[in-house]
């Protein structure tokens, strides 16, 4: 008899879909839900509106008026000291310099570096260099999400990078992302899938069509800057915030 039940189990086991291990960001996904990160805050004021409506990381330009909405790190300061706990402050510098932005650590000391210069203009040596000597910060270094080569690039990061930020990028440009466009969301699947860090996936991002982006990619995080600003360009639009953080999350809890 027990050779026809191992007989039955070696069938049922044979028949039995493989089960594909989960990757970094599906199980960050698991154990802490989505996270959502939202740029460019301007104010403590709309920090805290933020933080209330579940925003995970709150970000800030940081940096001395050498791209637009940048502000200055005392500013940044004041925004991040401002955050109830639970919040990431997230500094954002889109310098290639190393001296400045270990200057932008120093001033505003942040949970999150993101450095978003392009990855030809500050590279991955200099990354870990900037881990090396800020090792009690955690780094997310954006990705520009272009073609292939996006995949080898994000591989390159594996054991320096924290998280990786995949955002849609114009070759050439001196940063990554900012368009306020999409990108093709199978190569970022293709890395969430393949590197061993948390990738937060941004680029073009809204309420309407956040849901559509992480059923195709599997982040562990959701970014929205340009379609979560006001008309105007100035400040956040907080309707629009609260409608991305409920898609955002109510698309998580429903998987």
């Amino acid at each position: 008899m027990w050779e026809i039940e191992l007989g039955r189990r070696r069938d049922f086991l044979r028949q039995s879909p493989t089960l594909l291990p989960l990757s970094h960001s599906e199980r960050n996904l698991k154990l802490h839900g989505m996270l959502v990160q939202i740029y460019k805050v301007q104010t403590p004021e709309e920090a805290v509106a933020l933080a209330r409506l579940g925003v995970d990381h709150i970000g800030v330009l940081v940096g001395d008026g050498a791209f637009p909405r940048e502000l200055s790190a005392e500013r940044a300061s004041a925004i991040f000291a401002a955050l109830p706990p639970g919040a990431k402050r997230v500094a954002l510098s889109l310098s290639a310099d190393p001296a400045e932005i270990s200057r932008v650590l120093e001033l505003t000391r942040p949970d999150i570096i993101h450095i978003g210069a392009a990855v030809e203009l500050f590279s991955v040596r200099d990354t870990q260099a900037l881990k090396t000597g800020f090792p009690d910060v955690r780094i997310m270094r954006a990705i520009p999400i272009v073609d292939e080569g996006s995949i080898e690039c994000a591989k390159d990061y594996r054991g320096v990078a924290d998280f990786l930020l995949l955002d849609s990028h114009e070759p050439g440009d001196r940063q990554i992302g900012g368009l306020g466009r999409t990108h093709d969301w199978s190569i970022s699947r293709r890395i969430a899938d393949a590197v061993d860090v948390p990738v937060i996936l941004a680029g073009g991002l809204d309420a309407d069509n956040v849901a559509a982006a992480i059923a195709a990619v599997r982040p562990a995080g959701v970014d929205s800057k340009t379609k979560t600003d006001r008309a105007d360009g100035d400040g956040k639009d907080i309707d629009k915030v609260r409608r991305f953080v409920t898609a955002a999350k109510l698309t998580t809890s429903a998987q």
